[in-house]
């Protein structure tokens, strides 16, 4: 995964993947978009932020939940058959 214009730095919001240059967090850029703001709203409310960091931070969330692994389970009742 190569994301140039996303950080991760310990001593910068404990270790959480940043907008480089910025304090604000993948993650906050996700729950905003998420709440529905549009693009230039989010660049309203950071003005340090490009319509290009935000595409580069929903890109490292889709790699970060691309490479994650999942395990199921059956539940205890599937496997005694009740």
């Amino acid at each position: 995964m190569k994301h140039e214009r996303i950080t991760v730095n310990p001593r910068v919001m404990v270790g959480k993947p940043v907008i480089k240059g910025t304090r604000l967090s993948v993650e906050q850029v996700l729950r905003e978009l998420g709440d529905g703001l549009t693009i230039s709203e989010i660049i309203e409310a950071h003005p340090r932020l490009t319509p290009d960091d935000i595409y580069a931070a929903i890109a490292y969330a889709a790699d970060v939940v691309a490479n994650e692994d999942i395990f199921v389970s059956e539940p205890d009742d599937a496997i005694s058959g009740r």
